[in-house]
């Protein structure tokens, strides 16, 4: 009887057991087939943790983590836009789906043992799977942000009764391909939804030509400078020209024949090159020195005689000129005490009946053709082309054009054009005086190759006096001069 209770009680334990059993297996597939209606636990889409949930909320969540604003920050403007405007646009089928294929993969009833056993797999992350219309956001940060926080420069001006410049304010320029590649990885990211965007530094822009010429003509107003001056400038960068010539507050037509004094030994460097091939002999090397750097006249007859051939030498050295263009400048007799006046030369500048400067007859040039003929020194060196090579090809060279502009650097007097610029800036010029039969100075002259941070160029001036030229306050006013356009072209430097 015991044997059978037992048996009895058995039996109905391992009943009660297999129901227990069963009700546990039904409920947990149960929770397992709610389980697998949604994402698995853990499961990430585009970074956003989706685990659990269905397809419509995961949908839903993404919209969400991926529609917050973009926070753009431009120096101190926050500005706050919706990605939808700057062209992004999530996948979210392809996403869902790549996030859905992991539970299709998996058989039910294996899947089903390891969620029992608690050893199911980790999910994959999916990746995002995004659109940006590139040139929607390239758009908006050129038409909308640029426009609007972009801070332009202020100009430098001319600061009044001086010869220098305000240089003022910088400004900035949107970096716009740095802009796109920050906030498309902005908007790529849930989380990470604030740029800082860059910009460029833009300079003050100069005054314009015409500002700097209305400035110099002011520092001759304020000099007192009562005489006829002639400039011309030629920014050897841009070509841009400044050519004007004033007296008494007015402008004169410029183009004026002034007596050319030493800067026709310029003219007379360039023929001796042109009639040397290289290397230099010696003893003409000393006479080019002797010339440029120490100014002497004998040196430029010696080798208007020995380059150019004998008593006729100058005109030569004027046939040179008219081959370059330069239908001012001429030499007509040499420079040693007596001279004869080889030939008597008329030229468009000379004739003018409007204004004239009581050149020399024997030798005569005009600022621009001095300026010019600099101009054609440079671009030789710099190029080796040029109108030299144009007109003489083969006959100046480029090493030679260089060896010019050394000479002219020797002439490092401390007055007139170089003083008026900083220690230590390159200049190769040619100055030139002479006192006239009265035994009294009325004209100065200087022509330069300038070399500078803010660019080079090329800056002849002529003056004259008709009563007498006072060297000192010229030289002052030459070196005012030289130092505002030395300033126009370094403001900020």
């Amino acid at each position: 009887m015991r044997s059978k209770a037992l048996l009895s009680i058995l039996r109905w334990a391992s009943l009660v057991l297999i129901f227990i059993a069963l009700a546990f297996t039904g409920y947990q597939l149960v929770r397992y087939s709610r389980l697998r209606s949604t994402f698995a636990p853990g499961m990430r889409i585009a970074e956003v943790p989706v685990g659990g949930l269905t397809q419509e909320a995961a949908a839903e969540r993404l919209v969400q983590a991926y529609g917050v604003p973009v926070e753009i920050r431009y120096e101190e403007a926050i500005i706050q836009v919706k990605p939808q405007i700057l062209g992004f646009e999530l996948d979210l089928e392809l996403m869902l789906a790549a996030a859905d294929l992991q539970r299709i993969n998996q058989p039910f009833w294996s899947a089903f043992w390891a969620y029992l056993w608690n050893d199911l797999p980790s999910p994959q992350a999916v990746p995002l799977s995004a659109t940006i219309a590139e040139d929607r956001l390239r758009s908006y940060l050129t038409y909308e942000i640029a426009p609007r926080y972009d801070r332009p420069p202020s100009e430098a001006v001319p600061i009044a009764g001086s010869v220098d410049f305000d240089a003022g304010t910088p400004g900035t320029s949107l970096d716009i391909d740095r802009a796109v590649v920050l906030i498309e990885e902005a908007m790529r990211s849930p989380s990470s939804r604030t740029v800082n965007l860059t910009y460029n530094q833009v300079s003050p822009q100069r005054p314009s030509f015409q500002n700097l010429e209305t400035l110099l003509k002011q520092t001759i107003d304020l000099s007192g400078f009562d005489g006829l001056t002639e400039i011309y400038l030629l920014d050897l960068q841009t070509e841009q020209e400044i050519n004007f010539a004033y007296q008494f507050g007015t402008d004169v037509t410029p183009g004026v024949a002034f007596t050319a004094a030493s800067t026709i030994k310029i003219p007379i460097m360039v023929s001796t090159f042109k009639r040397f091939e290289e290397p230099t002999p010696d003893y003409i090397s000393n006479l080019l020195e002797l010339m440029i750097e120490q100014s002497e006249n004998d040196p430029a007859d010696s080798l208007m005689e020995q380059a150019m051939g004998g008593n006729l030498g100058p005109l030569e050295l004027t046939r040179d000129l008219q081959e370059l263009g330069l239908e001012n400048t001429f030499l007509s007799g040499y420079f040693y005490i007596g001279a004869p006046l080889l030939v008597r030369v008329s030229t468009p500048a000379n004739e003018r009946t409007d204004i004239s400067t009581n050149p020399d007859i024997y030798n005569q040039t005009t600022p621009a053709e001095m300026g010019t003929l600099m101009n054609d020194i440079y671009q030789c060196a710099e190029t080796g082309g040029g109108t030299f090579a144009a007109v003489w090809p083969g006959q100046v060279t480029q090493t030679e054009c260089q060896k010019m502009i050394d000479y002219l650097v020797l002439n490092d007097i401390p007055m007139l054009l170089r003083a008026g610029l900083p220690e230590g800036t390159r200049i190769g010029h040619k100055h030139g005086w002479i006192q006239e039969s009265d035994g009294l100075l009325h004209s100065v002259a200087d022509s330069a190759i300038i070399y500078t941070p803010g660019g080079n160029y090329v800056l002849t001036i002529f003056m004259y006096e008709s009563s007498q030229l006072i060297y000192d306050p010229v030289n002052a006013l030459v070196a005012d001069i030289s130092r505002a356009i030395y300033n126009y072209y370094n403001i900020g430097n």
